[in-house]
């Protein structure tokens, strides 16, 4: 490999230093390399372009390592952009796609050409021909991406496979039959429990017909959809290998005839929940979130008159409906945690800011807030396959990733999925400026300070974001916007319709966007004409969120490829933060002192941060014991002869 660049070196030696330098240094020996190819190569034709990519083909394919094809790869896919897409890859996005190759979470700023950078590794993987896959947090950045993408690839001669929500089944084995698919981390995993699923049936209609020779038996001509899980590209990986790991995908089989029972028993525990008082009937274990009854709620539990169907049910069961209706009023809320879209309770995805479709709380939760909301119970489901997110990605042959904030989460991504983080420079130093944040005792004092803020930003001309970290937030904010007459723009789960349209105009002069995670990852702000010379884009950040890569991600807005830009953070000492860092007994303290203060409150500012820490520990501890319980669980299948993925059959 030849000498790494000169500018790149100097950045290397400010982002990244150790083992991990020492791999980027040397990975960016390729690009001088690339850069030598690029004149020959900008003289071929469309189809002299093409034909080097099948050359590079047949090699893959006949046992050539990847490594001595990534310069000529890398090389191609950086032409193929220039010609379709007026885009040439920088020199530090060729650095981040060899970061990604050799098997690394690539760490690149916002606004730094993720996208495109994800061209790279995704074209040199798929040379193989098993298939190469990238992952994304959502349906519009699935097809948003590929769409804009697939060019560079079908220059090259690759096809491009699509998955989405509510997709038939030939349609995804047509996507996943495909040089490279783009897709959510979801709906891959609930494709791979189907599979499962459906090989069981073709196995047991094998035993059946030859095996017990019933001869009314029947084999499935359905095929699976996925091929054999090669190589998967994880884009925003911190948000799907973390903060979306705790959540198993599961595929629900329904149970007998209880449902009738199991509603009227939700329905009524949902309208006597009310009546239970903390501390009394009930006792909250904060940190838990656990709701138990004690003697005195036992007994008001009995005398409450019940529906004559419940009589069926233990007395234990009848408390725990209870318990459980009482958690979901003092801890679900509407447009925080969930919606009602269409009569159905859809669950916002509090990292994203983003409806979860398809999925339920477990554990009967959905249910209970079913029936809090006065709509439909659905039956409450038995399952019959699961995986985590974990255990899914851990499948792949090769894994590797990218996002805009890895680095604090380095230690875990390594632990558990044996992926190494690598800082990618910056294409332009980056000029955004943090102004002081500001500590007040109340939210109510907080939120009119922001709007001040905004106002005074908007007076300027420049255009602000404001970050919320739920719908109901987002809506208080525009809600006071809307009393001093300031113009502005809402984005949240109830605006995914004009998501594009909104992120396209809110670096516009004068624009002000209210908005929850929904324009934290993936989104890119550019700015309008004149406004770099305004200052940039203002970014608010209403409160912390309970991982500081959130945060990040918001900030992350402004200041994309050298613009310029600001950002302030605001704080109130009744922050949700506080309660969920250090309980219920200091968070109390600081909420009377709060009210009572009169200076300023800076002083406080490290506790929020303190907080936070604490809050991204507990939740580490949490995702450990989950894998801990997962890979058991599947121990236990396999000693039992069972795929460890399926539920019984029987």
């Amino acid at each position: 490999m030849s000498t790494l660049p000169k500018g790149i070196a100097r950045q290397l030696q400010v982002v990244a230093g150790g083992p991990t330098g020492r791999l980027l240094a040397k990975w960016g020996g390729y690009i001088p390399a690339i850069s030598q190819l690029e004149a020959g190569l900008q003289e071929l034709s469309e189809h002299d372009l093409r034909k080097e990519s099948l050359s590079l083909r047949y090699r893959a394919r006949s046992g050539e390592p990847l490594d001595r094809l990534l310069v000529e790869a890398f090389a191609l896919v950086r032409e193929a952009g220039r010609r379709k897409l007026g885009m040439r890859h920088f020199d530090v996005q060729l650095l981040g796609g060899a970061a990604v190759h050799h098997r690394s979470i690539a760490e690149m700023q916002t606004g730094e050409g993720k996208t495109l950078t994800a061209t790279l590794p995704i074209y040199l993987a798929a040379l193989e021909g098993k298939g190469a896959h990238l992952a994304t947090v959502n349906d519009y950045l699935a097809q948003r991406d590929a769409e804009w993408m697939t060019p560079v690839y079908e220059a090259l001669g690759m096809t491009v496979g699509i998955i989405q929500g509510q997709q038939p089944q030939t349609e995804r084995r047509d996507a996943y039959a495909c040089d490279v698919t783009y897709g959510t981390a979801n709906e891959m995993g609930f494709d791979f429990l189907r599979d499962r699923l459906l090989l069981r049936r073709i196995d047991e209609g094998h035993r059946n017909l030859f095996g017990d020779m019933l001869g009314d038996a029947t084999i499935s001509h359905e095929k699976p959809v996925q091929r054999d899980l090669y190589f998967m590209l994880v884009d925003e990986a911190d948000s799907i290998l973390i903060d979306e790991a705790r959540t198993p995908l599961i595929i629900s089989a329904l149970p007998g005839d209880e449902e009738q029972i199991a509603a009227e028993a939700y329905a009524w525990a949902a309208e006597v929940a009310p009546q239970f008082e903390e501390d009394n009937q009930y006792e909250y274990e904060h940190k838990e979130k656990r709701v138990d009854l004690t003697l005195e709620g036992r007994r008001l539990v009995r005398e409450i008159p019940r529906p004559s169907a419940t009589d069926k049910l233990p007395l234990t069961t009848i408390y725990e409906y209870v318990e459980r209706a009482i958690k979901v009023g003092r801890e679900m809320i509407l447009d925080r945690h969930f919606v009602i879209r269409d009569g159905e309770i859809v669950i916002v995805d509090e990292f994203t800011g983003r409806l979860a479709e398809g999925r339920k709380w477990r554990a009967g939760i959905h249910q209970a807030i079913e029936a809090k909301e006065k709509v439909e119970v659905t039956f409450e489901t038995s399952q019959a396959a699961r995986i985590t997110i974990q255990d899914l990605f851990l499948r792949y042959e090769r894994l590797c990733g990218m996002t805009g904030t890895a680095s604090s989460s380095s230690r875990e991504l390594r632990k558990i999925y044996k992926v190494h983080v690598a800082p990618i420079p910056t294409n332009r130093p980056p000029i955004r400026k943090q102004l002081p944040s500001l500590v007040y005792g109340t939210s109510e004092q907080k939120w009119r300070a922001i709007i001040d803020d905004v106002a005074a930003e908007n007076g300027l001309e420049r255009p602000v974001l404001v970050g919320t970290r739920s719908i109901d937030k987002s809506e208080i904010v525009s809600t006071l916007l809307t009393e001093q007459g300031i113009e502005h723009t809402v984005l949240n789960a109830r605006h995914v319709a004009q998501e594009a349209e909104i992120v396209a105009e809110a670096g516009k002069q004068g624009r002000v966007t209210v908005a929850t995670n929904m324009a934290g990852r993936g989104t890119d702000i550019k700015l309008g004409d004149g406004v770099a010379e305004l200052g940039g884009l203002h970014v608010i950040c209403t409160e912390l969120h309970e991982s500081q890569r959130i945060d990040r991600q918001l900030l992350g807005r402004c200041g994309r490829q050298g613009d310029p830009g600001t950002y302030r953070q605001f704080l109130a000492l009744d922050d949700e933060i506080l309660l969920m860092g250090f309980g219920p007994k200091k968070y109390k303290s600081l909420e009377a002192t709060g009210k009572k203060a009169t200076g300023p409150l800076s002083r406080y500012e490290s506790l929020f941060y303190r907080a936070q820490r604490k809050v991204e520990r507990r939740h580490f501890r949490d995702r450990k014991v989950m894998l801990y319980f997962e890979k058991e669980r599947q121990k236990m299948q396999r000693q039992m002869s069972q795929d460890p993925y399926l539920d019984s059959p029987g």
